[in-house]
């Protein structure tokens, strides 16, 4: 079997062992950072969780996964991917999530609350949501996991299967039906470009579009 091949299960290992690090890095944040550094917390922070990617990045490969970052890069894919990048934003932000905000009031507090939190230390928040985060998660749901099961299971089931663990990884009802449609999306991307680049350029696109928004609402 080809080393870049994955079971259902170790995927499932995979994205559990990385939400892991990403409740370990925020506990850190909360429970350390903020009591011993209060006015650069934001600043230790983004280190963890720099730190923290490296190490999981480094393990990826010490599997034996081929993270591919730049392959396949090309005019057409940055297109697709600027393309799609606006259509998360008018398909989620505009349509749909209003749509599972009225169902999920509860989950739309708790993301608000995040969003204070977030413009509370703009430029970290912007590193972290715009540019680390898109490219860990690109890495590991569309390069590994989507890669791997469509060796082993075919595209019907690695595309759903994908986005479904895409999903696990956001932490309310509302952000993770919206990165369940936006899994697939990107999962479709990927098969169609075989660039992990696009992917990111796509994500990190959505979140700056998003992010901005959020900033400078007028």
């Amino acid at each position: 079997m080809d080393k870049d091949t994955l079971t259902i299960g170790k995927a499932i290992f995979l994205t559990v062992l990385y939400f892991g690090i990403m409740l370990f890095y925020t506990f850190l944040d909360v429970a350390v950072w903020r009591k011993i550094f209060p006015d650069l917390s934001p600043v230790a922070n983004i280190f963890t969780i720099i730190a923290c990617i490296c190490g999981f990045l480094l393990l990826l490969k010490k599997l034996g996964f081929s993270l591919r970052l730049f392959a396949n890069v090309n005019l057409t894919g940055v297109l697709f991917a600027v393309g799609c990048s606006v259509l998360f934003f008018l398909l989620l932000d505009r349509c749909l999530d209003p749509v599972f905000e009225s169902f999920f009031p509860q989950s739309e507090e708790n993301y608000q609350e995040t969003i204070q939190s977030l413009l509370k230390s703009p430029v970290t928040s912007f590193l972290q949501v715009c540019l680390l985060a898109p490219v860990i998660e690109e890495i590991l749901m569309r390069s590994v996991v989507l890669g791997g099961l469509k060796k082993t299971y075919g595209t019907a089931v690695a595309l759903p299967v994908s986005a479904a663990l895409f999903a696990l990884l956001h932490f309310n009802m509302v952000q993770t039906l919206s990165a369940f449609v936006c899994g697939i999306f990107l999962g479709i991307l990927y098969l169609k470009t075989d660039s992990v680049f696009c992917c990111i350029l796509a994500h990190s696109g959505y979140n700056l579009i998003a992010y901005i928004t959020i900033v400078y609402p007028n």
